[in-house]
């Protein structure tokens, strides 16, 4: 029966969704915060986090989750923080809109 869950979407690990929980490492950048939240899915770590920043008075958040998958918690976070870095180097500001 597990089987036939998993297959049509009844749950287990591969319907993991990422929890919200505290950043495994933060860096600023060029301005921006960027949040490493990497988590658990199918026996490895999804590369996940946050950009962040204030904006005329308000705190502007964008989420991102990517292919990537990682053994090792260490480097999902690596990779996190290195991917926050590219998506403010390519867009700045703009990734808000």
């Amino acid at each position: 029966m597990s089987f036939l869950k998993r297959l049509f979407g009844g749950g287990g690990e591969a319907a993991a969704e990422p929890k919200s929980a505290a950043p495994a490492k933060q860096v600023e950048h060029k301005g921006f915060l960027i949040s490493a939240t990497p988590y658990k899915a199918e026996g490895q770590y999804q590369t996940c986090g946050t950009v962040s920043k204030e904006v005329d008075g308000v705190m502007k958040e964008h989420k991102f989750i990517r292919a990537d998958r990682f053994a090792g918690l260490d480097d999902a976070v690596d990779i996190s923080i290195k991917k926050g870095m590219q998506l403010i180097d390519e867009q700045g500001e703009r990734i808000f809109g």
